[in-house]
């Protein structure tokens, strides 16, 4: 057999098997790694998606809640699995696009040991403040953090989370010294702030949703482009004069690197198919959380932007974890 020949036939096979792999996958359950504690936003959006994956997939989809380092543990155990497609992970924003730049200890180079399978969500920020806060909008606070340097405080649920860097780049923007006070996630921020052991904190939109609602807390504005059909009165940034401040947490899916090209195909398919059901969609907004389910391309694109945006804020604000 000639050299062309062997080339001719060794590519068929390849493709066959390639082609084959992604029919077969998956044969037994999905290993679904949440790097946070069970209850959480990332917890609640991945219970909701693996329910409508497992049926798709015809494979149980498992969820494992393995928190640690502020979401690294549970990306860097996906990284470092066997890439067969039986590990995957729901990866923060602060995982894949903000602690490159906050960090030099990384456990795992997002664009490097990571296939990046869908963004799963965007999930508006929301400026809130307790009632003893005598502001009742956005200029309002500005003014009064202007008027009492050095002695407001801000809560957040942890250093480099989208919460902190939101509230980070408000005060970049607005020019005034608020004080970090970080937490060890959302819980225990939301009640020293109802407690008023803190004054205000950005916070993912479900976090706050029901604190909101029942006057526990006050909303300020909505650090997205558009406001939110769960909470239409409340502004955005942009229309109160801050249109720099814009901060979106937001998920994706992910699996190590090497992990077959058709299997993160099978993945995406059902991952998408999910985001873009009317139902997912409708449990979501609720929530005041938008479904996404772009292409891997788009995805993988929409994080080195985002890498690059915190970078330029990261840098300027000159904060670093070491």
């Amino acid at each position: 057999m000639s050299l062309l020949m062997r080339a001719v036939c060794l590519m068929i096979l390849l493709i066959w098997s390639g082609a084959s792999l992604g029919q077969e996958f998956p044969s037994r359950p999905i290993r679904f790694i949440v790097p946070f504690p069970a209850g959480g936003p990332s917890d609640v959006i991945s219970r909701v998606l693996v329910e409508k994956m497992s049926g798709l997939l015809g494979q149980t989809v498992v969820i494992e809640n393995r928190a640690g380092a502020a979401g690294l543990n549970g990306i860097a155990a996906a990284a470092k699995s066997e890439p067969n497609g039986y590990t995957i992970a729901i990866a923060p924003s602060s995982s894949l696009a903000i602690n490159v730049s906050l960090r030099d200890d990384m456990p795992f180079a997002p664009l490097k040991d990571l296939a990046l399978i869908t963004q799963i969500v965007s999930v508006p920020e929301i400026l809130v403040v307790n009632e003893s806060v005598p502001a009742h909008t956005l200029p309002e606070l500005v003014a009064l953090a202007r008027s009492q340097p050095g002695k407001l405080t801000f809560a957040s649920t942890g250093l480099g989370g989208m919460p902190h860097m939101a509230m980070e780049l408000l005060k970049l923007a607005a020019g005034v010294d608020i004080v970090h006070v970080p937490y060890t996630g959302a819980a225990p921020a939301v009640n020293d702030l109802l407690g008023d052991h803190v004054q205000m904190m950005f916070a993912d939109v479900p976090v706050l949703l029901g604190a909101i609602q029942s006057n526990k807390l006050r909303a300020l504005a909505i650090g997205s482009r558009t406001r939110l059909a769960a909470l239409p009165a409340v502004a955005t940034t942009a229309e109160l004069g801050l249109a720099k401040v814009e901060a979106d947490n937001w998920y994706g899916l992910v699996a190590p690197a090497a992990t077959p090209e058709p299997v993160v195909a099978r993945l995406h398919s059902s991952a998408a198919e999910a985001l873009h059901s009317p139902e997912m969609k409708e449990k979501l907004v609720a929530q005041g959380v938008i479904a996404v389910g772009n292409s891997s391309a788009e995805f993988r694109s929409y994080v080195e932007s985002e890498t690059a945006r915190w970078g330029e804020v990261i840098k300027a604000t000159g904060i670093m974890i070491r």
